[in-house]
């Protein structure tokens, strides 16, 4: 209902809502007056939520980034859903980026290095389900994909329209927020006067699960998370080094910075430790190794200083300043450790563990022998199992323990080449940027490369594409996109103060 009045000179047009909004609205106002105060939060805090992601879809993103982690949790609820929180609210954000999109008559998918490599792969995941004998599973993997292709256009299209800098400080916030709350639960895990059997250590302690309830894909997050926040902090560091050198003084925001990062780096790595995950651990030595190496601008200065690590690494080891629970952690396995056939192999509780990826190893290249070319489809590793499964090892474990194993039983020889053509991509976008980069670009960077580091060594023995990191993944693949925009930017803003 319109109504039109004049007033001197001006004509006004109010609009009056129909009499049954009016209903509605009192009659909702009135049920939350009433009802229970969880009820009022839950729909306030909703709604309000909602509409905030409506308007800016990175903050839809940064909360997917921080409840994502508790999909596992929230399947062991009575209340749990079909789809975990974080899913939820990744939809609503895409949603409401493409509905913006097309309300103002610009939706764009932005061109960037990783398109054409990482939509390859997709493509021939896809292909692969074609042979698969489930089409769900491998639409839930392939949606994982699909969802990493499309957070680095949505983030690259946001930061275009809100600023490439603070898109590119905002994004290693929300991760290194995200890391932070996990390393919180991990710790207090670890610590707890009792938790489960069988994660037990050192006698009175617990592994640190987080809320992804397993050790292991929680040490690799941590792992992630410690060498992001690791490499932001060499970064600032050097900054405030440059400020120091040339000003004789050190701004306020990298002192700030330094404390919440470094803060945040202490913290998830401690988690890490907790975690008492070996292939986390070695990711993360992996990381670090690439940190030391690529951190100085000389690379003989970086192996320089590899060199006297691995030195002074090496005599704490033979000198036994290591703790022995670590060490035997680390060395434990590899007597058991053997390629072959394990189906004859005596079981204990000693080596359990290892013949168990061994034995999801075998299975593997069994379904590979079988499938060369096309795989059993992207996704279909434990629908596949069963036919493959080693008489002691009935049971899937979701994955081959080894991620390029089981990206070669799922889509064969074509579908490893190009999971691999798309790593190489990152790995050289990232090195190609380093050398043009300047602090604290540069420090991003670097934790970038110790990222991905990390990744391919966990993957030799797990697969982190698990619990939602996938979306944490994607993020940071939008992020290495924004390095060389943020750059040009501040560039750009430079030459116009010297000209002024």
């Amino acid at each position: 209902m319109v109504w039109r009045r004049w007033l001197p000179g001006v004509f006004v047009e109010q609009v009056w809502q129909p009499w049954w909004g009016w209903l509605l609205a009192f009659g909702l106002g009135l049920a939350l007056a009433r009802g229970p105060l969880w009820l009022v939060v839950g729909v306030c805090g909703g709604t309000a939520v909602f509409f905030l992601v409506l308007r800016y879809p990175l903050f839809g993103l940064g909360l997917a980034l921080l409840i994502g982690p508790f999909g596992a949790w929230e399947e062991l609820q009575p209340w749990a859903l079909p789809v975990d929180s974080g899913q939820i609210v990744l939809m609503v954000t895409v949603l409401a980026w493409l509905a913006k999109g097309l309300a103002q008559r610009r939706l764009v998918f932005p061109r960037t290095f990783l398109n054409v490599p990482l939509w390859l792969f997709i493509g021939w995941g896809a292909f692969s389900l074609w042979f698969a004998p489930s089409l769900s599973f491998g639409l839930r993997e392939l949606l994982k994909w699909v969802e990493m292709g499309v957070i680095v256009w949505l983030v690259v299209a946001e930061a275009e329209a809100y600023g490439v800098g603070k898109t590119a400080v905002l994004l290693p916030g929300m991760l290194l927020l995200a890391g932070l709350v996990q390393a919180g639960v991990g710790i207090s895990q670890f610590l707890a006067p009792d938790g489960p059997v069988h994660f037990q250590v050192l006698g009175r302690f617990y592994r640190a699960f987080g809320t992804f309830q397993q050790p292991n894909p929680f040490g690799g997050f941590m792992s992630l998370m410690a060498l992001l926040g690791s490499g932001i902090l060499v970064g600032l560091l050097a900054t405030g080094w440059q400020q120091w050198r040339g000003q004789g003084r050190v701004s306020w925001w990298v002192v700030c910075a330094l404390l919440v990062v470094g803060g945040t780096a202490v913290f998830t790595t401690l988690a890490l430790v907790m975690s008492w995950s070996r292939g986390a651990w070695l990711g993360f030595a992996a990381g670090i190794t690439i940190l030391v190496l690529f951190g100085p601008r000389t690379r003989h200065t970086g192996l320089a200083l590899l060199l006297a690590g691995a030195i002074a690494f090496g005599l704490s080891w033979q000198s036994g300043l290591l703790p022995a629970s670590v060490t035997d952690r680390l060395t434990g396995f590899t007597q058991d450790l053997q390629f072959g056939d394990v189906r004859g192999v005596d079981i204990n509780d000693d080596n359990y563990a290892v013949l168990e990826r061994l034995a999801h190893w075998q299975a593997a290249l069994g379904m590979t022998r079988d499938h060369l070319w096309q795989g059993v489809g992207l996704g279909n590793y434990e629908p596949a199992y069963e036919d493959y499964a080693l008489i002691n090892w009935p049971y899937p474990l979701g994955h081959a323990h080894n991620y390029y194993l089981n990206i070669l039983a799922e889509t064969g020889i074509p579908g490893l080449i190009a999971y691999l053509a798309f790593w190489t991509a990152v790995f050289w976008q990232t090195i190609h940027l380093l050398p043009q980069l300047v602090w604290p670009h540069r420090g991003i960077a670097l934790g970038l490369l110790a990222v991905w580091t990390a990744i391919t060594v966990h993957h030799l023995v797990d697969k982190l594409y698990v619990n939602n990191i996938y979306i944490h993944l994607g993020v940071l693949f939008a992020l290495l996109q924004l390095l060389p925009l943020w750059q040009k930017r501040d560039k750009n803003l430079t030459l116009v103060e010297v000209q002024e």
